[in-house]
């Protein structure tokens, strides 16, 4: 779909990127349904119970919403308190699923983060969780001395579709030019932050919450199967 004509120094070893944005919960880490979970237990803490119409309507919402800001996602259905309260559910319930052990990666991520960066390439993680669940995350997997920075939507002001986490990736790490990075995720939401933030490639990925013909609609660059595809495809622009 485009060229990319990397400025300065920014240009990096696979093609001409310098940064890859990597989503986490269904592109780098496979959670086998512990969102939908965790969204369940939440709910439950503010008295929406399954099968009632208003689960209903917040299961709608959560799936159209993967990928964004979860407090944003509670702000959006619920009244303040119970936002806050949700919020927290959710995080506890995740955390507790990290905990016990029901967290993978998605089979050869990790080698591509390790390939990523011997090339040269910079690496942030991007998420919608609360700080406390990212760092749990990386904790389990044993990832935090192999990326480069992972950023919370609280870290940079907005959650995605908002390109904030894209672009507070590239100030922190020294990236200026948009055509530089790469942006990748399983939603509709992270490729809407990564052609908000004028990233260069923005690729779906289908290991996660939405299917090819819903992220087509988030016009991406590219849709690839799963991450291990990745640097074959950046490599190839």
């Amino acid at each position: 779909r485009r060229r990319h004509p990397a400025g300065g120094g920014d240009r990096g070893v696979i093609g001409p990127f310098a940064l890859v944005c990597l989503d986490m919960a269904g592109t780098t880490v496979r959670d086998d349904g512990a969102v939908e979970a965790a969204f369940a237990t939440a709910l439950a803490a503010v008295g929406i119970a399954p099968g009632t119409p208003r689960y209903g309507e917040a299961e709608i919402v959560v799936q159209q919403t993967m990928g964004g800001s979860k407090a944003d996602v509670f702000a959006t259905l619920l009244e303040p308190e119970q936002a806050r309260v949700a919020t927290t559910a959710f995080a506890t319930a995740y955390e507790e699923i990290v905990a016990a052990g029901d967290v993978s990666e998605i089979p050869g991520a990790l080698q591509v983060l390790r390939g990523l960066r011997a090339a040269g390439v910079k690496v942030c993680l991007t998420t919608g969780f609360a700080p406390s669940t990212r760092d749990a995350l990386l904790e389990a997997l044993g990832w935090a001395s192999e990326i480069d920075l992972a950023l919370s939507p609280v870290d940079v002001g907005r959650g995605r579709p908002a390109p904030d986490l894209v672009l507070g990736a590239m100030a922190r790490l020294g990236v200026h030019d948009g055509q530089a990075v790469a942006v990748v995720g399983d939603t509709v939401s992270d490729l809407e932050a990564g052609n908000a933030a004028g990233a260069g490639m923005v690729v779906g990925v289908l290991s996660g919450a939405h299917d090819a013909p819903t992220l087509a609609a988030a016009a991406p660059t590219a849709v690839i199967a799963d991450i291990t595809g990745l640097i074959d495809l950046l490599g190839r622009s």
